[in-house]
């Protein structure tokens, strides 16, 4: 009795640390095998806790020449190497034993099963999605979906994704109504581009069914209908992102006052952009606020923009403005404004970025599905400004 607490005490540190492992590991199986483990085993376990990788691998593979009848010391080694990026060796290792050995049907799924997170993991999705739409549906399903939503995704298939999160929602149990408004907006998209705009107006109201504070949708209706030169149409769609996710407000304000101005209403738009900054405080408004008001009623009243910023909410960007409408507006002193603003520019550089919540991917421009890890929505509406975060 002692020694089997003994393994067992080994065996759970090493699934703790292999979590990304422990759904494909019988765990079981390797305690009943656990008299017949070679030392190299326990070497292995030791330099994976302490994430000596190298050392982990070659030590696994030492224990396989030893004992090469254990499916699960094939599968830790396989896992590892797909961690460390030796996805060709990890190919080659799942590809040997379906092909050296004689197997029962569940062992050549769960070989298969790991042969599918190999390719996925080298890009080759075509024969991961293969496998695993051939794996049994009982023991499989739940990640075999997860990970053809991942592959859909990759390639923008975007109807399989679709179909592929609701039938992922409906076995987990797990909320994918955003993402699967997303997938909408994207089919919209390039419906869109094919200037196909009925089709694009019926899959942005899915999406928002989907999922009613998808704030894309709503900017790509009110996108839709400035095309078709419905203005008044456009701004209510616009306006609607107040009463779904008013920090996004930022992205519209553009658009809000080149179509009051195309309107001949730019006092209208004005007085909404003011009211939206007012309620809100977000930079990106102020910004627009603060170039429409330049442009329509002049610098003094820009410069009253930005100075009662500069008072409430001293920053650099405010400081600009200020030091730019008194540019514009006077000439006495000029060559000096004008040389602390350009200073201020140069501080101020390119230091404005937007950073993922979820895997802190910086991003210079808004993406509604970030870069580095395809989270939705996981980049914030507005910008960072390293100057203030720093301090």
């Amino acid at each position: 009795m002692v020694e089997f607490e003994f393994w067992w005490l080994l065996v759970i540190p090493f699934f703790f640390a292999l979590g990304w492992l422990a759904a494909r590991v019988d765990i079981k199986q390797i305690i009943s095998e656990s008299t017949d483990l070679p030392s190299a085993y326990f070497k292995g376990l030791h330099y994976l806790i302490s994430n000596q990788y190298d050392k982990a691998i070659e030590a696994f593979d030492d224990a396989i020449k030893l004992n090469n009848d254990s499916l699960e010391l094939h599968f830790a080694l396989g896992a590892l190497l797909r961690k460390t990026g030796q996805i060709d060796r990890a190919i080659n290792l799942h590809i040997d034993l379906l092909e050296q050995r004689e197997l029962s049907l569940e062992q050549q799924e769960s070989i298969k099963a790991e042969l599918a997170q190999d390719y996925f993991k080298a890009g080759l999705y075509d024969r991961s999605e293969e496998l695993l739409l051939a794996l049994n549906r009982e023991r499989y399903y739940q990640f075999s979906l997860n990970t053809l939503l991942e592959i859909y995704v990759k390639e923008r298939e975007w109807k399989k994704a679709v179909e592929t999160a609701t039938e992922l929602e409906k076995v987990s149990g797990v909320s994918f109504r955003v993402s699967i408004s997303h997938f909408y907006c994207e089919i919209a998209v390039n419906e869109i581009l094919n200037k196909k705009y009925s089709l694009a107006k019926k899959l942005l109201a899915q999406a928002l069914e989907e999922s009613k504070n998808c704030t894309r949708a709503n900017i790509l209706l009110g996108d839709i209908h400035s095309e078709e030169k419905l203005y008044e149409e456009a701004i209510v769609f616009w306006k609607k992102i107040e009463f779904q996710q008013p920090e996004y407000l930022g992205l519209v304000a553009s658009k809000i006052i080149s179509t009051f101005q195309i309107l001949n209403k730019i006092n209208e738009g004005l007085s909404i952009l003011a009211r939206f900054f007012d309620i809100y405080k977000l930079k990106s408004l102020l910004n627009v606020l603060y170039e429409a008001v330049l442009a329509n009623e002049g610098p003094n009243q820009a410069e009253n923009i930005a100075r009662k910023e500069l008072i409430k909410r001293p920053s650099l960007s405010a400081l600009d403005q200020l030091f730019q409408a008194q540019a514009i507006g006077k000439t006495n002193k000029i060559d000096n404004i004008e040389l602390i603003q350009q200073t201020i520019k140069n501080t101020i550089g390119d230091r404005r970025f937007y950073m993922c919540n979820q895997c802190g991917f910086k991003a210079r421009q808004f993406h509604w599905q970030c870069p580095g890890c395809n989270a939705w929505e996981s980049l914030p509406s507005e910008p960072v400004d390293i100057i203030l975060e720093n301090k």
